[in-house]
């Protein structure tokens, strides 16, 4: 009831008040300016519904304005059979310069499975997910399964916040703010049960002008996610973040077995900070480096980019007194490597040495969607970790999904370091505070917007 009377006075406030101000977008019998880009999926309007048929085998297809946009406010209702994933580009592309002139662009998404990621923003055949639900778990149940659902879409300068049913879902920065077409998807189907089921869409409609008027109150309990890069929001301001690297200086930075940041190896350029390959080795070339200070609860983000066969790692609660012999500082690590092609991962135990676990101990995996893979954007993409620490509670985030987590004062934490490579240091991992680690592990990887929030 709760849903339903929120949806109620949602659509009576957007649908009466500002009604004059509307530019309706929804397609006419002829489809007339709109095109189809893309599969081979049909659309057709019947009534004052637009249909889109799902009988692609091979490639999503899309129905999309000729008119670009930028600024603007979107509302829409759409419809899915239960078994069909949908969605709705804005700001996108289809450049012939790009796979092909294939569609990309963020795609606010539209879910029906057991993952309930609806109103989440994919980028489609590009970065892939940018906002998934699982950031925002509360709005996973906005959406009404084999009903007409209501979304909203305020996408000004460079965020985008969306609304299913009258609930906020997503909340993004971006580091863009393109001109691109709105376009409804007709996804591909795999299984010959799934070919010529259906997604409906009705009540399409636009405002392009004066857009501050008619922004909608946003809940500052959902979670803003910022790809700014090496730049807070304003919100992250308010919130108490910072930046561990300003992106273009080693202020804050030394090296784990020196008193000064090392002289080679670590470069500065472009806003990518960067350790360069040399020998493969473990921190045996130019040195992990460290934070000066020391943190104990934090909440850290890394954006890494890692090169084929790379390995290296983010290390929290370091103690850099421990080792000052041949390999890396002593700590917890946040694994970053390629899976495929390193040896690592198929060393230690049952996968605890592939990307995103915790180092020789616990094997990362979709804990936001189980049964999914972990959500690896792949090499020479944008990745982002985040590791949350919150008295002695510890989780890993990989590309918004968490992998991980467990308890560093535990029976079990300890159980296991007993049986792993860290057993000869007493109470590894359960000191009070340690410092934040950048690996050198004889691999090229890259690393920007680097920012923690203290707890």
């Amino acid at each position: 009831m709760r849903i339903l009377l929120s949806l109620f006075c949602f659509v009576l406030l957007s649908s009466t008040a500002y009604s004059q101000n509307w530019q309706s977008i929804t397609p006419n019998d002829q489809l007339s300016g709109w095109e189809i880009k893309g599969g081979k999926a049909t659309f057709e309007k019947s009534g004052d519904e637009l249909i889109a048929r799902c009988n692609d085998r091979r490639e999503n297809t899309f129905l999309c304005t000729e008119q670009l946009y930028t600024d603007f406010i979107l509302e829409y209702e759409m419809w899915v059979d239960p078994d069909v994933n949908s969605g709705v580009q804005i700001r996108s592309h289809s450049r012939a310069d790009y796979r092909e002139a294939r569609v990309h662009g963020p795609q606010v998404e539209v879910d029906p499975s057991a993952r309930r990621f609806t109103g989440g923003i994919y980028d489609e055949a590009r970065r892939m997910w940018l906002y998934p639900v699982s950031q925002n778990p509360t709005a996973r149940d906005a959406f009404q399964n084999g009903r007409w659902n209501h979304f909203r879409v305020e996408a000004i300068n460079n965020e985008i916040r969306t609304w299913v049913n009258g609930t906020q879902v997503a909340h993004l920065v971006d580091d863009r703010a393109e001109e691109g077409f709105i376009g409804l998807q007709a996804h591909a189907v795999y299984r010959d049960q799934d070919e010529g089921k259906i997604v409906k869409w009705r009540n399409i409609r636009i405002l392009t002008d004066d857009l501050s008027s008619y922004t909608t109150p946003i809940n500052p309990a959902v979670p803003q996610v910022s790809y700014l890069n090496n730049e807070l929001s304003e919100h992250e301001k308010r919130q108490g973040w910072r930046l561990l690297w300003d992106g273009h200086t080693s202020d804050g930075w030394i090296g784990a077995k020196r008193d000064d940041f090392p002289p080679e190896g670590w470069t500065m350029a472009d806003g990518v900070l960067t350790i360069q390959g040399s020998d493969g080795g473990e921190s045996s070339t130019y040195g992990d480096i460290i934070t000066k200070e020391l943190f104990s609860d934090f909440h850290l983000i890394v954006d890494f980019q890692i090169t084929a066969g790379a390995n290296s790692g983010i290390k929290y609660f370091v103690d850099p007194n421990l080792n000052r012999g041949d390999g890396s500082a002593i700590g917890c690590e946040f694994q970053i490597l390629d899976d495929q092609l390193h040896p690592d991962a198929k060393m230690g135990v049952n996968g605890n040495r592939t990307i995103a676990s915790l180092y020789d101990l616990i094997t990362a995996e979709n804990y936001s969607a189980p049964g999914r893979k972990k959500q690896f954007k792949g090499i020479g993409a944008w990745n982002r970790a985040e590791i949350i620490s919150d008295d002695g509670h510890i989780e890993h985030w990989l590309n918004g999904e968490k992998v991980l987590e467990y308890d560093r004062f535990s029976h079990m934490f300890r159980a296991l370091v007993a049986y792993s490579k860290y057993a000869k240091w007493d109470n590894f991992g359960q000191w009070d505070a340690g410092h934040i680690l950048l690996q050198d592990h004889g691999n090229t990887v890259h690393f920007r917007n680097i920012k923690i929030k203290e707890l």
